[in-house]
């Protein structure tokens, strides 16, 4: 239902860092859609410039307007009653965005007398300043031995304010971070965050009062809830969202400590269930993802919708703790007089009345005649009329369903590539080393990536791409390909041949080279010599050499030591 209604209305655009306050009266419409995760908004408004035709009224906004600059729009709203027995103490609900698009029209008017008049028609959408900036940001950076809370802080930049209360996720030092997002997998900065908030069953708040980010644990469920007035709200409606009908098992494909542990829920349909499937010898890894996904099949309860006659006197936001009217006779059904409620969602849609008989128009000027004439018209009001539909998404006050925008979820694996490390012998022995995790007793390999500043991870030390029988472990300095996933990351294949294991190809030999080094080692090779086969192995230590090789009608057996 829509409502005529009185606003006291604020409007501040600020382009390059120069603020351009629009008067109330100029504002001809605007919408809102206001989320507990952020918000996104258009408003209009017309600006009059009469110094083309000679006029004194100038439109300051226009140079600044067709600019490239990030402009920040700040749209505050309050209602005006004068009906109430008692008078509240007027609130304002402030709304801070970046602007998105923007667009204008000139309108030329003309006047019985003397030049014409123009008013420029602008409109400009925006959103809250981290669905601008960071669905543009795909950032391919590794960090290591960082928390995820310095991750964000190295992010933010200066227009998004991060307030965070979830230490269990964001304060831990990892030992690997991996942001690897790309344009063309469709995942930003953004979806990378509300994609970590979803799957670890956290929350995105935005906070109106601060103008900033919340990632949390849980729900705020701090404050007093306001209690609504009966006479702003025209009408009721309870509204039962989907729910889950779904068990949830935990499978762990680890063939030395398999596992299927079920997760039930009590609305389950017998049959419909969602299989998680991990691969990890960890059996602390397997319990804790039980754990989030039994706290993350929640079981929604009812919401409460309010269409609105006006706009309430104490304002409020999304996040904010409110009562429904306690008037005698108001009551919804199967909503206890006593539940508090959290808001979810607002939307508001304001609309130009038709301009009233001896009232100036949006837009116009008591300085000098209307638009359509000559005659003198009265000041317009400090606040705007406008034809108003508002309507509000109530939540139980303890409900645990975690409202958050859409997201693309990261694409994992990236590939880079690396060198293997190993701190076992002189610096030119190509040696190899696992190092034995004290918390878990897993061998792992160390390698240095180069693209990100030598920073060092690493990858589980296993078999990889060999069969179980060949124990060849990845040498100092191999240049291996690693694939990077958001906090681990693994070796997918090697790269290059060691130095002296590549043979001529006339010869078609193949080759194993073990050992530190060409000169501390053992070659066992096989080749074609007048193109006949001839199979050869040698141990070499220095200066001593010992040999055995088979070829065509002759075997030799050499046992050497160079003099020096």
């Amino acid at each position: 239902m829509a409502f005529a209604d009185r606003l006291d209305l604020g409007l501040t655009l600020t382009i390059g860092g120069t603020a351009h306050a629009i008067p109330s009266s100029d504002v001809l419409a605007f919408e809102l859609d206001l989320h507990g995760w952020g918000h996104e908004g258009r408003v209009e408004f017309r600006v009059l410039d009469e110094t083309g035709h000679g006029g004194q009224k100038q439109d300051k906004l226009l140079a600044d307007f067709l600019k490239p600059d990030l402009a920040e729009v700040a749209l505050e709203l309050k209602a005006l009653h004068s009906d109430t027995a008692t008078k509240p103490t007027f609130t304002s609900l402030k709304v801070k965005g970046l602007v998105q698009e923007k667009s204008l029209t000139e309108e030329a008017v003309a006047q019985a007398k003397g030049a014409g008049i123009t008013y420029r028609h602008y409109t400009v959408r925006f959103v809250d300043p981290a669905r601008l900036l960071w669905t543009q940001h795909y950032p391919c950076v590794l960090y290591t031995q960082k928390t995820l809370q310095d991750v964000l802080d190295a992010h933010k930049g200066d227009k998004i304010a991060l307030a965070n209360d979830w230490a269990a996720q964001l304060d831990k030092t990892l030992p690997l971070i991996f942001l690897g997002l790309a344009p063309e997998s469709g995942a930003s900065f953004y979806d990378f965050v509300v994609w970590f908030v979803h799957t670890r069953n956290g929350v995105l708040a935005y906070d109106y009062t601060a103008q900033g980010y919340q990632l949390r644990a849980a729900k705020d469920t701090s404050g007093t809830p306001i209690t609504l007035r009966a006479a702003d709200v025209d009408r009721v409606s309870v509204v039962f969202p989907e729910v889950a009908r779904h068990d949830v098992a935990i499978l762990n494909a680890a063939a030395e400590s398999p596992k299927n542990q079920a997760i039930t829920n009590t609305q389950a349909v017998t049959g419909v269930r969602q299989d998680v499937l991990l691969r990890t010898d960890i059996a602390d890894d397997v319990q804790a993802r039980v754990t989030l996904e039994t706290a993350r099949l929640k079981v929604r309860g009812l919401e409460v919708e309010l269409d609105w006659n006006r706009f309430p006197a104490v304002a409020f936001a999304p996040g904010a703790l409110v009562k429904l009217p306690d008037t005698a006779g108001w009551t919804a059904a199967g909503v206890p007089a006593t539940q508090d409620f959290r808001v979810r969602r607002m939307s508001l849609r304001a609309e130009p009345l038709p301009v009233e008989e001896g009232e100036i128009p949006a837009g116009g000027d008591a300085s000098g005649p209307g638009p359509g004439g000559d005659e003198p018209v009265r000041r317009p009001k400090p606040e705007s009329r406008f034809l108003i539909s508002f309507t509000t998404r109530l939540e139980k006050k303890a409900e645990a369903h975690v409202d958050l925008p859409p997201f693309t979820a990261p694409v994992y694996p990236r590939f880079v590539e690396g060198l293997i490390v190993s701190e076992v012998g002189e610096k030119k022995d190509e040696t190899w080393q696992a190092y034995t995790d004290e918390a878990t007793s897993l061998d792992s390999y160390k390698v240095k990536l180069p693209l990100f500043a030598n920073q060092i991870v690493q990858v589980p030390f296993n078999a990889n791409l060999q069969p179980g029988h060949f124990y060849f472990p990845a040498y100092k300095g191999a240049r291996v390909l690693v694939a990077l996933d958001f906090l681990r990351a693994w070796l997918k294949r090697n790269l290059d041949w060691r130095a002296g294991a590549r043979l001529p190809s006339d010869g078609q030999g193949v080759h194993l080279l073990v050992g530190k080094t060409t000169t501390s080692g053992t070659s066992m090779r096989h080749f074609y010599e007048d193109n006949k086969p001839l199979w050869r192995l040698q141990r070499t230590n220095e200066s001593d050499t010992e040999k055995v090789e088979l070829k065509e009608g002759n075997l030799l057996i050499l046992v050497k030591e160079e003099s020096a």
